[in-house]
Formats: C-alpha cells, sequence, structure tokens
C-alpha cells in the first residue's frame, strides 16, 4: 500500500482529535468527515485543502509576506541559526504537555524543531497568512495547520497546554480562553541587539537604530502568573547565501539592499514564560 495523500493524512489526523475545534461563526463544536469537511452543529463548513491544511477564515484577507519569504523563513530557520533558542524553549515544556499550540507560526519551522524532541504531543499551527500555512503544510508532516485569526480563532476553550507566540503578535484574552488550567504561554521577543547589524545599517542615526521591549514584557507580566524571564543572545556566522534569505524574511532587511555584505549576526532575545491560573488572573 502506498503513502497516503497529505490531505489523506490531516483528515487522520483532524478527525482524531476534532476536540480540539469550535467553530469560528458559532462556536458549536466540530466533526471531521471522511471525505475531509470540517462541519459544525449549525452546518458551517470548511475543507481540509488538498495540501494539508484547513483555511478557517470567515472573512478573506491579504497578507503582506510573500510565499518566497516564508522560503527564506524555512532556510533560515532549518540553518541552525535559531536552534539556541529552541533548545531553550523546549526546556519549559514538560514531558506531560499533550496539546502545543504555535500563534503566529508562519511557515511551521520553530514547531516542527521544537517538537522533534518532545515525544506524544498534538502540534497545531495558526497563521493569519495562507501563504505560510500552505509552505508549512508542504514540508512538515503530523502537524494540524491552519489559516485562522486569533480574533476569531477556531479552537475550543481549555484545549492546550502549551501555547507559544515567537515574534509575533499576541492575544492575551484569547490565550487565557484556550489553555487548559495551569497552561503555559512561551513568548518571545526581541531584545535590545536583536539583528543589530541590519538595524544599524537600516536605521543609521535614527531612533529605530535602538530598540527597548519594556512595555511587552510589562504587559506580558499583567496577564499571567508565576513569570519567568530568560535573554538568550549569541552571534553566528552567516554564510553569504543566508544573506539576502535573512534580509527577505525580516521587516528590517526590507530598507536593505539584498546586495549588502554581512558576515555575522545578532541573536538576542528575551523568552517569557507564564502560567495561566483562573483564580488568580488579571484580566
Amino acid at each position: 500500500m502506498g503513502k497516503v495523500s497529505k490531505r489523506a493524512a490531516s483528515i487522520l489526523l483532524m478527525k482524531e482529535h476534532h476536540t480540539l475545534f469550535s467553530c469560528p461563526i458559532c462556536n458549536e463544536g466540530m466533526d471531521v468527515d471522511e471525505d475531509g469537511q470540517v462541519n459544525c452543529n449549525k452546518n458551517h463548513s470548511f475543507i481540509i485543502a488538498k495540501q494539508g491544511y484547513v483555511n478557517f477564515m470567515v472573512k478573506p484577507t491579504t497578507s503582506m509576506y510573500s510565499k518566497s519569504l516564508f522560503e527564506s523563513r524555512k532556510i533560515i530557520l532549518n540553518s541552525g541559526l535559531y536552534d539556541p533558542l529552541q533548545k531553550v524553549m523546549t526546556k519549559y515544556i514538560s514531558n506531560d504537555s499533550k496539546t502545543i499550540l504555535d500563534t503566529g507560526c508562519g511557515e511551521g519551522s520553530h514547531l516542527e524543531r521544537i517538537c522533534s524532541s518532545l515525544d506524544n504531543v498534538v502540534a497545531v499551527g495558526i497563521d493569519i497568512s495562507k501563504e505560510g500555512i500552505q509552505t508549512a503544510a508542504k514540508y512538515y508532516e503530523n502537524k494540524i495547520w491552519c489559516v485562522g485569526d486569533l480574533a476569531n480563532s477556531p479552537f475550543k476553550e481549555q484545549s492546550f497546554d502549551i501555547i507559544l507566540n515567537i515574534l509575533s503578535p499576541a492575544n492575551y484574552d484569547e490565550f487565557s480562553r484556550l489553555l487548559k488550567p495551569n497552561g503555559k504561554v512561551i513568548k518571545v521577543v526581541p531584545q535590545s541587539n536583536y539583528l543589530k547589524e541590519i538595524r544599524e545599517q537600516a536605521f543609521a542615526q535614527s531612533e529605530k537604530e535602538t530598540y527597548s521591549n519594556e512595555q511587552t514584557v510589562e504587559r506580558f507580566k499583567e496577564h499571567f502568573t508565576n513569570f519567568q524571564q530568560e535573554r538568550i543572545t549569541y552571534t553566528s556566522e552567516l554564510e553569504p547565501e543566508l544573506v539576502p534569505k535573512l534580509l527577505e524574511m525580516t521587516p528590517l532587511g526590507w530598507h536593505l539592499d539584498k546586495g549588502i555584505s554581512l558576515e555575522k549576526i545578532t541573536i538576542d532575545l528575551d523568552i517569557l514564560i507564564g502560567e495561566y491560573n483562573r483564580n488568580d488572573i488579571k484580566r
């Protein structure tokens, strides 16, 4: 018997874990039929695409990010540039965590590489960009990939042990709704020297040459208990062929000529970890 198609594999995976989902239109529970239709009790329906993802967007949207950008992002992440970050993030995920949601997952490489060292975990990635999710589904199997908006997400409350939010906008009310009791949010935000070699060239002698995440950190702390913060910083050599890929994947690089010389790059990030406790959370 040959290998099943991406769509068939996604249908089986979503059928097995259909209880994670609720209709983004009416919030009713959802089932998955043999034909790949994801239906709620009020007959709202979404289709698992042949590429192996499902589009839960209620209203059409256009993305500022291209397929080429996500391909470049995949190449950069799989080069190992962010391996130290992913390794540190993984240590905050306990062995009894069963469900992980990556919000703003892009093309899915962070989620793929983090889950490679975890056992028996159901991994779900969501992004508003169809181009990002199409790329994720193209390369990474055994995960549920969803096009969707966190402001109107297709998930039941208290469905996830872990929510990842890596260099992406947050929706803390939705995170709180989706987390199981004592679940964790692991958020990654830039620190002052993140990609400083690009920032210095793109914004020389302007206020954007420097960056502070203080307000972002304080807002995170307002929403979650048992707060932890770990800074990870290192400088890596950058192979010449990776330079245009890095410039394409980060908005900082959009201000620069792709022909510039960039021999090294600094990764400087804060990992924020918070638990959701329904008894004492600030709303």
